[in-house]
């Protein structure tokens, strides 16, 4: 079901391009299929950098390190296992050292991935608890959700570029030649139709946290233990939020770790904690 649901978000994403592609070249008299190509081009080759490099970035922002088997038996016995189990070559391991609980994977394919835990999940966590977490981000990695994530980026930012392009057209002039009306609705489609897509975006990560939520427990074999994993970093995150690294990064955690408890689920890269706990329950009780 989530991956049905990911594969219609993403062709959304590509109907909303279209769209502002076509108001564009509307506001601006230029050929469709080249101006949609090269803002397309843009996108993709920044989002592609940012794919080939993002585990490097991440992993320096959040001063992760990489650890052996001898300084981190325990963790490193647990992702090998859930790794076997998963069918996917063992991840790089690392330990973040804050102390605020929470967990990551980055990486853009399964044999380039890193699995890292904070030092706070370490000590907060029960052993099962802190497998059902790492099931949950061998799943990402399994999933491939990095490529997901960064197809859905490539997208949202040719969109957001293009109509960046026709708001500045149709401020300087070029809605003169068309009725108030007209230049009216293009303004709130070129408005709107980026804050479709962010909202779309943020749709196929919180798809994505359900799915690894899912692939994940039966990777563990432990739904409950991930449940209960959710349970305490989200008790955890409404006391204390992450002061270090960016927001930017928050669909890579189980939880999200810079939100506050006030914020809207739909503007959210997670869905609501209580949900995911529910369908974990839920598929706990149907094995």
């Amino acid at each position: 079901m989530w991956v049905l649901r990911t594969t219609l978000l993403l062709a959304a994403m590509t109907g909303l391009l279209l769209a502002v592609g076509c108001a564009l070249a509307y506001v601006a008299g230029l050929p469709f299929l080249p101006t949609l190509t090269a803002a397309f081009v843009l996108a993709m080759m920044m989002n592609l950098i940012m794919f080939f490099y993002a585990d490097k970035w991440v992993l320096r922002m959040y001063r992760a390190k990489l650890v052996s088997e001898e300084e981190q038996p325990t963790l490193h016995r647990i992702v090998s296992r859930l790794s076997e189990r998963a069918g996917i070559p063992k991840p790089r391991v690392a330990v973040v050292p804050l102390d605020v609980p929470n967990a990551f994977a980055t990486g853009r394919n399964p044999k380039n991935a890193v699995v890292a835990v904070t030092r706070g999940a370490m000590e907060l966590l029960k052993e099962e608890e802190l497998e059902g977490v790492m099931g949950h981000e061998l799943a990402h990695v399994k999933n491939r959700d990095m490529l997901v994530s960064t197809l859905a980026a490539i997208v949202a930012g040719a969109i957001s570029y293009l109509a960046l392009v026709g708001r500045m057209h149709l401020f300087w002039g070029g809605g003169n030649r068309r009725s108030g009306s007209s230049t009216l609705l293009l303004l709130l489609a070129l408005i709107l139709v980026p804050l479709a897509a962010v909202m779309i975006r943020l749709a196929v990560s919180r798809t994505r946290e359900y799915g690894a939520d899912e692939e994940g427990a039966r990777i563990s074999g432990k739904p409950l233990a991930l449940a209960g994993a959710l349970r305490r970093l989200e008790e955890y995150s409404h006391s204390e939020r992450m002061t270090h690294g960016n927001p930017s990064t928050s669909n890579l955690f189980i939880v999200n770790p810079f939100r506050g408890s006030s914020l809207l689920e739909l503007f959210s890269t997670h869905p609501s904690t209580e949900k995911r706990i529910q369908r974990l329950e839920a598929l706990a009780g149907g094995e």
